[in-house]
């Protein structure tokens, strides 16, 4: 058995997706128990992207959705992050939350849950990289277990097509039409399934 909670935060619903595609991946492993979350959205971030429509419809889309809380992170097994790009690194909304986690760090809380991220950016070399790995740095902090995208598990990467993927993170480009595309929601599932499987492996030792 495992508990995955899947956090995400997203302002124009590409990772809205790649979330709900991670937590149908980890549901297929049998004896999973899965939960999504948002991230709050900050106030004035509210204020000042209501007038964009895609915003709107997007928020629209995630209404019922619950709000991320510490509460949430304690009852996981195993965290996957979703993760969108702002200038090579993660959201501030994504920021102030785990800043906000430093009671359940001085605890240990979080020590050897498995974790993992996906993520996106508008192009292709938008920083879908550097958010995964800097967002690895709390992460490790915090003393948990990171589990990567392996490329043997996840074909999509070897091709040509411009896409998202990388051995660090599932993730999408949310420039190009239809994003995410299929591909790289496959990826998300995998790795979805993959923190479930790992999370019940760290359960089966501790």
């Amino acid at each position: 058995m495992a508990k995955i909670l899947v956090a995400y935060y997203s302002a124009y619903g590409h990772m809205h997706q790649m979330a709900l595609a991670a937590a149908e991946g980890a549901k297929e492993v049998e004896g999973t128990e899965v939960k999504l979350v948002k991230i709050p959205e900050f106030e004035i971030a509210k204020k000042h992207l209501s007038t964009q429509e895609a915003y709107v419809e997007a928020q629209k889309a995630q209404a019922d959705i619950p709000e991320a809380t510490q509460e949430d992170l304690q009852w996981a097994d195993g965290i996957i992050w979703g993760v969108p790009t702002r200038f090579g690194m993660m959201p501030a909304q994504m920021k102030q939350f785990l800043d906000a986690a430093g009671g359940l760090w001085a605890q240990g809380a979080l020590e050897g849950k498995a974790t993992s991220v996906i993520t996106s950016s508008n192009t292709l070399h938008g920083g879908q990289e550097s958010t995964a790995l800097t967002t690895f740095v709390p992460l490790m902090h915090f003393g948990m277990i990171y589990v990567g995208l392996p490329y043997g598990e996840n074909p999509e990467m070897n091709e040509l097509t411009p896409m998202g993927g990388s051995p660090y993170a599932a993730s999408t480009v949310a420039g190009v039409a239809d994003s995410p595309v299929e591909a790289e929601r496959k990826m998300a599932s995998r790795l979805g399934a993959r923190v479930a499987r790992v999370s019940q492996a760290l359960n089966s030792i501790r």
